[in-house]
């Protein structure tokens, strides 16, 4: 069964305008699915396949003769030879939506896009299914703790179950894992096929490893500090390798899109704000299964919880930005030298809005102390703000301030 993405009409509207779509995210979000799906009459090629591969990259013209536009051309990355063909038949053909491009390494992919293909192509990043995109909801704007967005939202009020929300974070969002019903034991079968198919088809590509167990653990590690604040000589200690490596190895993480690192705000009036980034697993499912919570049970009465579901909030959100087509989204945390801290910051212009992210039913308003902080931020407005928690209904807390219940992402 096929789930219809929100991204689909962003899709549309680049291919009006640019003869090139490029679509990047994490391997098995539903790229290739997608295009195929909603452009049923344009020829898909593969590049996963050795021979078609080797075809695209040794007779690169021939290629695309047997092959012409508009096409969808799967795993791109493999075979960056043929980027300066696409130039160049784009450059002749000034048609618009002539190649849809995927990929699932964004480093390789990206270089490549703005060494050849610059100003010809528009770039779009897919994550797994979202929450709205579960239910079916219409709703596909941004998140913003507005009273604009509230009513949008509960237009469309999605069932709220924390027990079925907990399912479902723990579950993770691969579109595979709902095409039919499963049990624990194919959730364990999928990730575990899942990852070592991304170590030997993604990981291998870009890294010479040399000690796969060190890497398994240092994958392992980075999901165990979810929602936390990077710490790379925490990683390296773990995992028995230097700061180098590590670094090397979270950025390969990253281009995949497996994880995201999450910048602080930063304002060069204030030099006490911290600078380092926090570090999220952007899917919760893939992160349970590495770390051993192998029920939803495990997972709500243990230490990691609160991480995870701060995770889940945070990619929902990272969703319906990337789903709008906005690749790189106005958001930020905030933290300074005395530890007040804002789990997320929503920047729209000279307005900051404020989110805090907890497990708790009944917010407190100590909750949004650290609030106050962001209103001595010179040039900068305080918009409305809110606690997104496991409350039932939708509240104020303060002055401008919401309790408001996950599924109002």
């Amino acid at each position: 069964m096929y789930i219809r993405r929100h991204i689909e009409p962003v899709v549309a509207r680049i291919a009006k305008r640019k003869p090139v779509v490029v679509l990047t995210g994490a391997r098995q979000v539903g790229k290739s699915t997608m295009l195929k799906e909603v452009y049923t009459g344009i020829r898909y090629v593969s590049l996963n396949r050795p021979l078609v591969r080797e075809s695209a990259k040794e007779n690169p013209s021939l290629f695309f003769e047997t092959n012409k536009p508009p096409v969808i051309v799967d795993e791109i990355q493999k075979a960056a030879e043929i980027f300066d063909y696409i130039k160049d038949i784009v450059d002749e053909n000034k048609d618009k939506g002539q190649f849809y491009l995927t990929g699932s390494q964004s480093i390789k992919l990206m270089k490549n896009v703005s060494d050849s293909l610059a100003g010809r192509a528009g770039v779009i990043k897919l994550l797994g299914l979202s929450m709205r995109e579960l239910a079916g909801s219409s709703c596909r704007t941004p998140f913003k703790p507005t009273p604009e967005h509230f009513s949008e939202a509960e237009k469309e009020r999605i069932g709220y179950d924390p027990g079925k929300l907990a399912e479902c974070i723990h579950k993770g969002f691969f579109p595979e894992l709902y095409e039919t019903e499963s049990d624990l034991r194919d959730w364990s079968d999928y990730y575990s096929s899942y990852f070592q198919t991304y170590i030997e088809k993604d990981i291998k590509d870009v890294l010479n490893i040399q000690d796969e167990s060190a890497f398994i653990k240092f994958v392992k590690a980075a999901a165990s500090l979810t929602g936390e604040m990077l710490n790379m000589a925490t990683l390296a200690e773990i995992c028995g390798k230097d700061v180098k490596t590590v670094r090397a190895w979270l950025s390969a993480l990253e281009s995949s899109g497996l994880v995201y690192l999450l910048e602080p705000y930063y304002n060069n009036f204030n030099k006490r704000l911290i600078k380092t980034p926090k570090l999220y697993f952007l899917d919760t499912g893939l992160a349970c299964w590495l770390l051993g919570w192998n029920t939803p049970e495990q997972l709500t009465n243990g230490a990691m919880w609160g991480h995870m579901f701060e995770s889940f909030v945070f990619c929902e959100i990272l969703k319906s930005y990337y789903n709008d087509g906005i690749v790189e989204p106005p958001l930020f945390y905030y933290r300074d030298k005395d530890k007040n801290e804002i789990d997320l910051l929503i920047a729209d212009g000279d307005v900051l809005y404020p989110v805090e992210i907890k497990t708790a039913s009944d917010p407190k308003k100590s909750m949004i102390n650290s609030f106050r902080c962001i209103g001595n931020i010179p040039g900068k407005q305080v918009g409305s703000g809110a606690v997104i928690c496991l409350a039932k209904e939708r509240l104020p807390l303060a002055d401008n301030v919401w309790i408001l219940p996950a599924y109002l992402i």
